[in-house]
């Protein structure tokens, strides 16, 4: 899958479903990159208080194991400082089998969202909701890295060869 649609501007703005969100902040493994890319302002993360509140409650989930202070951390230090609030004015009903879906959907729309990641059948199947892509997280990096590369060899073709050369 290429990429079908290249932002003008060097950041994407994503919504991250509550999947993504917990395996990027908690685990390791290539969705963990999605906090650095946030966090050194390579995408923005769009954030409406419904996804907020949802994120603080699945993140106090027993089987997670974090001590109030830790939960505090991720939403205060490793979350807040670097999302795009955003105020969502319009309910939408789209998922009807999942209707708690629906807010990431919502979200996506009213901050004009590049991207939706998800790891969920009933988001992914949609392929895509008011112009935002919905992909796993994997194929966003994939996505990413590759058209990383091709700026990044537009930018600094001419260097890279005359490096090699000198050598």
């Amino acid at each position: 899958m290429g990429p079908e649609k290249v932002n003008s501007s060097s950041t994407y703005t994503l919504v991250l479903d509550t999947s993504v969100f917990v395996s990027a902040v908690l685990f390791r493994g290539p969705t963990s990159r999605i906090v650095s890319l946030w966090q050194t302002g390579r995408i923005s993360l769009l954030m409406s208080a419904e996804v907020l509140k949802e994120y603080a409650r699945v993140l106090a989930y027993p089987k997670f194991k974090l001590s109030p202070e830790e939960m505090q951390a991720i939403i205060e230090q490793e979350l807040l400082p670097y999302i795009k609030p955003v105020k969502v004015k319009n309910i939408v009903s789209v998922i009807s089998q999942d209707p708690s879906d629906d807010k990431f959907l919502a979200l996506a729309a009213a901050g004009k969202a590049d991207y939706i990641l998800s790891g969920d059948r009933h988001l992914l199947n949609l392929g895509s909701y008011s112009g935002a892509r919905i992909l796993t997280p994997d194929e966003f990096l994939a996505q990413f890295d590759q058209i990383e590369k091709a700026k990044s060899t537009k930018k600094g073709g001419l260097f890279l060869k005359k490096s090699r050369s000198s050598k």
